[in-house]
């Protein structure tokens, strides 16, 4: 039976307090596509549809209904007990914050696992030969019987406590180990390979797979003179008539949510929102973009930059411009430098320098790990 058929809840634990000393500097306030590694990881279980909170421990930042945040500890262990403790899911998933490739699929078999063993963690094979130095002798190990072991690891909330509770290891480099050292079994499932931890610098510099979209909009001005306008989730009160079109007509938006769409390979703005659809009836455009970078996620593409241009002869979008930027970058989920945003005329030249409406341009760049 599926989780989520259980109608239990589900939290997942993101450990990102941890010194980073083998690093040099802090490795979770690095860079990786225009966000913090941490927040990487932290996205990852938030747009996942089994997973009901996210318990970022060792960061700060504004809580909301499904993100908390709470302070660390001295140790892993100590983190981990005040995450678990600020958590509230009958599951629970502990996760480094220092793996921020971690993909979706492999989030839900951990989840599904842990619904039906209680304790779960994720490996993958080692491949190469492994010798130990033993009393002036390398002896090689069967690498059969070994595995790799990853996060998030998926127990059940009241063994994850007993382990806290009744933990004697003096170091615990995993949750796993202290459970198991109170009595519970240990399910292994199917880790990924593109599921790495960032130790070192060379560690952020992973294959992927880059995509380019290109995204084209066009909407000619209502006859009604108390439409609003809408350009790029930013309205212009003193603009009207906005754009004529079935939900506001954001040409701007409409051609950021194709590009993206585009580069991924998942349809048009069309498809998803289709104009025959009266739930889309003035809808606010934001709405499409962040429903667009959800989708996006869920197949582990993360926004690399989105580039725009409005052809108008009014508004005078530039006067916006920050604005703008910030109302694309918070629906998309990325950082406001990520997102460009131009304006020009059309030299009085066709339909669009006869002020009959606006075009709108955008190419958006994805990227993704490979595996």
């Amino acid at each position: 039976m599926r989780v989520d058929e259980r109608r239990l809840k589900v939290s997942a634990l993101v450990l990102a307090a941890g010194s980073s000393a083998r690093y040099g500097r802090d490795k979770l306030s690095e860079t990786l596509y225009g966000r913090p590694v941490w927040q990487v990881a932290t996205d990852a279980f938030l747009v996942h549809p089994l997973v009901d909170e996210v318990v970022v421990v060792g960061r700060e930042g504004s809580s909301t209904e499904r993100l908390k945040f709470t302070p660390g500890g001295s140790s892993r262990e100590e983190s981990a007990a005040l995450g678990l403790a600020a958590s509230s899911g009958d599951i629970v998933l502990v996760h480094d914050g220092a793996r921020p490739f971690v993909t979706q699929e492999l989030i839900t078999r951990v989840v599904e696992a842990t619904a039906d063993h209680g304790a779960v963690f994720p490996g993958i094979p080692v491949v190469d030969t492994v010798r130990e130095y033993r009393e002036g002798v390398w002896v090689t190990l069967d690498r059969s019987r070994l595995t790799r072991v990853q996060t998030p690891q998926g127990f059940r909330r009241d063994w994850l406590q007993d382990a806290y509770a009744g933990n004697q290891l003096p170091v615990a480099t995993d949750d796993a180990v202290m459970v198991a050292n109170v009595g519970h079994t240990l399910h292994l499932v199917e880790g990924d390979a593109r599921n790495v931890k960032i130790t070192h610098w060379g560690d952020l510099q992973v294959p992927s797979e880059t995509r380019t979209g290109l995204g084209y909009d066009i909407h000619s001005f209502s006859t009604d003179a108390d439409r609003p306008m809408w350009l790029g989730g930013v309205e212009f009160p003193d603009d009207k008539p906005g754009l004529e079109g079935h939900s506001d007509a954001d040409a701007l938006i409409h051609a950021v949510v194709d590009a993206l769409f585009g580069a991924a390979n998942m349809g048009d703005i069309g498809v998803h929102f289709p104009p025959s659809d009266p739930t889309w009836k003035n809808c606010p455009s934001l709405r499409f973009l962040r429903h667009a970078a959800l989708l996006l996620r869920r197949e582990n593409w993360n926004i690399v930059n989105i580039d725009s241009s409005v052809i108008a002869e009014r508004p005078r979008v530039m006067r916006r411009q920050d604005e703008i930027r910030a109302a694309m970058a918070d629906a998309a989920g990325v950082s406001v430098g990520q997102v460009s945003v131009k304006a020009t005329t059309n030299e009085k030249l066709g339909a669009i320098g006869r002020a009959e409406g606006i075009a709108a341009f955008a190419v958006a760049t994805i990227t993704r790990p490979l595996g």
